[in-house]
């Protein structure tokens, strides 16, 4: 495993979602800081340190992105279309983590650049062992750069 932190942004609007997620992630000790935001908007604003996010340290991104599709404000789509088009933000890997089992989702997902596409399960137990085996594949099988 890397020594450094590992940063995940979780985009989540659903506060159980949230809860489950960083329990899952927690278990997996990947020495990882989640911050959480509820809607696309304050994605946006977290990334680049805009608003009441002006006082995180501009040079510093999520090592990855966990992004709901439906969100209040800014739906996830509108999200992934902003970070992968900007030069600076297009390489960090977005896993969308959504409820959203219809194709036009999944389709246009990958057609923004998302990495990854999982519905979330409906059952706890599965849950929990999508979101553990989401860590360990992006944390400690997947190779990426600092």
């Amino acid at each position: 495993m890397r020594a450094r932190e590992i940063e995940i942004l979780l985009v989540e609007d659903n506060l159980n979602d949230v809860k489950l997620t960083k329990k899952a992630l927690q278990k997996q000790d990947l020495n990882a800081k989640v911050a959480h935001v509820e809607n696309g908007q304050e994605a946006i604003d977290y990334i680049f340190c805009r608003n009441k996010f002006s006082d995180r340290k501009k040079s510093s991104f999520p090592n990855l992105i966990l992004l709901d599709l439906k969100l209040p404000k800014m739906d996830g789509l509108e999200v992934l279309k902003i970070l992968k088009k900007d030069e600076r933000t297009k390489s960090i890997p977005i896993v969308v983590l959504t409820s959203s089992d219809q194709d036009s989702d999944i389709e246009k997902s990958y057609d923004l650049g998302a990495n990854s596409y999982i519905v979330k399960p409906v059952d706890f137990d599965q849950f929990m062992k999508s979101v553990t085996e989401l860590g360990l594949y992006w944390f400690l099988l997947n190779e990426y750069t600092s």
